[in-house]
């Protein structure tokens, strides 16, 4: 961090500005400051030029109780402070460098405007950049910087106007001793269940992935990742899926490497972490691919590259996971994300929606700043949000992850209370950032008479604009988490050919739910007598007429049968035992038929595979007692005459 800081110094010394204007200004003459004190600072400058600052700050110190009036010591100590981003103590340099002259002082606007702006002073720092280029005769250089600042102040005062009824107070907190140490500790990751943190050590000039659990509010002491992740080359940038099986990451001049730094997959064993896997070139190029992060379903895999193709210097790109485990060509997501500057840290969370990265090329505060963005579909994104001060400031931003509550974010930061370089910190994002807080469903798949694990295909789809929000592969044994985030009701299926579809109906849109939800999925196979409810069939009460969320399920019901020739099926209808038992069954029947003229308006399935059926409340599956009986009695089932 405080690598050529002396030469930011100098530059920033460059532009010598004042805003208080004294009517009796003492004019200085460095010339005729005390030599005693001369030759100290000189001292101080050779120390700043080492980056050796507490021995910098002292001789400044020592100079300035010689000779209080020695304005260049002020100067070159605010320029310190604000190149350590201690801006406080540089705004106050600078200003007693004003009160002595405010002549030889005068175009020192700029860095004072810096330093205002760091410390979220932004409308002095507008108003001391408006005086700054308000001076006669400044060069080309200077106008350029002058302007620059000033669009950046202009656009903070502006995001401040705009959430000006938000109380938010940004407090990041420490991680502590467990997962911090003397050492940088960077790029956090974190499992959906939040139980999980995988993060980035770097000891000497080793990176290293390190572990922490959250055990009983507490997080565990760090320890390396097991097994065969960790070399004795760089690991970094990495992140860990939802479900804590995979872990992609960036590896830098590996010997097998297509490019400078390549993306690489390991996977999660009885035995610890594989031994990681190159991505391999069509993911890879010959450039710099870094900064991973997978869907929830693990079907996308966002990325940063700086490879041909692009709209600037780095971008953001996409590659998808296909079900014979290759990956595709990777797509650029366009020039709504991407810009003429550079777009990494790409972080999607965990609604599969929402997607978080840092730009310098959006408009923002200055440097690289945070952004989220919503994917409207697989190719559109919504304008990207910047993060807004503080959580943004003048100065660099990395990355930045969101746990599944929509509130919690994780971050690195050098902030004064780390251990000794960057650690970890955890803080709580304002409301209008939040995104959807995201439940999760996991569970097993296995064949209902065997009881056997069954591979499978899991889809989850929101029934109100019917777009599919995930589709995962459960693993080999059948094992699944499914994100589920608030705020939409969703269609759950589960397929596997050869078995009918398993479906399963979550109702977020209004609900408030902190739980967690467990489906152990016993699939039917296909034969005479199997049978499944399906859950996401709606009619509205006393009526025999589709709802359009149905069409989810009905067109799963035609795939079901396209792949499958010879299956012939009976819809039958089902009521509570609310009203006459002739309504009742004549209601049943009206809705079974609907589902067939549904299925055969597809002119897809021939007329004598599909036959119908209502048995009214004769049938109920539950007592009719409680509200939630009611429900599950009032349902539609098919079952298999024949296949």
């Amino acid at each position: 961090m405080k690598k050529n800081i002396f030469k930011k110094i100098i530059f920033l010394h460059f532009f010598i500005f004042h805003f208080f204007v004294f009517a009796n200004a003492q004019w200085y003459d460095p010339m005729k400051v005390n030599e005693k004190a001369g030759d100290i600072y000189a001292q101080a400058l050779n120390d700043a030029e080492s980056d050796k600052f507490d021995a910098a700050f002292s001789a400044i110190d020592q100079a300035l109780i010689i000779d209080p009036k020695f304005v260049d010591a002020y100067l070159t100590r605010a320029g310190i402070h604000s190149a350590l981003k201690n801006y406080p103590a540089s705004i106050a340099d600078y200003e007693k460098a004003y009160q002595l002259d405010s002549v030889y002082t005068l175009t020192y606007f700029l860095p004072y405007s810096i330093s205002l702006a760091g410390n979220g002073k932004f409308q002095k720092a507008l108003d001391a950049i408006n005086k700054f280029l308000n001076i006669d005769k400044l060069n080309a250089q200077s106008i350029a910087a002058g302007n620059f600042r000033k669009g950046t102040y202009q656009f903070a005062l502006d995001y401040a106007k705009k959430h000006a009824s938000n109380d938010y107070v940004f407090s990041p907190k420490n991680l502590g001793d467990s997962v911090n140490s003397v050492n940088p500790e960077y790029y956090p990751s974190i499992t959906i269940d939040g139980s999980k943190l995988v993060f980035t050590r770097r000891v000497k000039d080793d990176e290293d992935f390190y572990e922490s659990n959250l055990i009983n509010g507490m997080w565990s002491l760090a320890k390396p990742l097991g097994g065969m992740i960790n070399t004795t080359f760089n690991e970094g940038a990495q992140n860990i899926s939802q479900d804590g099986q995979w872990i992609v990451f960036t590896g830098c001049n590996y010997p097998e490497g297509h490019g400078s730094c390549d993306l690489y997959i390991s996977y999660k064993t009885k035995n610890g972490w594989s031994q990681a896997e190159n991505l391999g070139n069509i993911v890879n190029s010959e450039f710099w691919e870094s900064s991973p992060s997978l869907s929830p379903d693990k079907r996308d895999l966002y990325f940063s590259s700086n490879r041909l193709g692009g709209y600037g210097g780095k971008d953001i790109w996409v590659t998808h996971h296909l079900e014979n485990g290759d990956w595709t060509q990777p797509e650029n997501l366009g020039p709504t994300i991407n810009t003429a500057g550079d777009e990494s840290c790409s972080f999607m969370y965990a609604d599969n929606q929402t997607l978080f990265f840092n730009s310098d090329g959006h408009p923002g505060y200055g440097k690289t700043d945070l952004f989220y963005s919503k994917k409207i579909d697989d190719s559109t994104w919504s304008e990207p949000e910047n993060l807004g001060y503080p959580i943004n400031t003048i100065d660099d931003e990395g990355s930045l992850i969101v746990a599944a509550d929509g509130e919690t974010a994780y971050y690195a930061s050098d902030r004064s209370d780390s251990k000794g370089a960057l650690d970890i910190y955890s803080f709580q994002l304002p409301e209008y950032l939040r995104p959807p807080k995201t439940l999760w469903v996991k569970g097993k798949v296995y064949d209902a008479k065997t009881k056997e694990g069954l591979p499978s295909s899991v889809e989850l789809t929101e029934t109100r604009t019917r777009i599919l929000l995930n589709k995962l592969k459960t693993d080999e044994n059948g094992n699944y988490l499914a994100t589920l985030p608030e705020g939409e009701d969703y269609a759950f299926n589960v397929n596997r050919k050869g078995y009918l579809f398993y479906s399963e109906n979550y109702n977020l849109s209004i609900s408030n739910n902190d739980s967690v939800f467990t489906a152990d999925i016993p699939l039917q196979p296909i034969e005479p007598g199997a049978q499944v409810v399906l859950k996401n069939i709606f009619f509205d009460t006393k009526k025999a007429e589709l709802k359009p969320e149905s069409m989810i399920e009905l067109d799963k019901v035609i795939e079901l049968m396209n792949d499958n020739p010879k299956l012939v099926i009976q819809i039958s209808g089902y009521t509570d035992n609310v009203g006459k038992d002739d309504d009742n069954l004549k209601l049943s029947t009206d809705r079974a038929l609907a589902v067939v003229h549904y299925l055969l308006a597809s002119r897809q399935i021939a007329k004598d595979r599909l036959q119908y059926k209502g048995f009214g409340a004769t049938k109920p599956i539950a007592a009719n007692a409680t509200d939630e009986g009611k429900a599950l009695n009032r349902r539609t089932e098919l079952s298999v005459i024949s296949n």
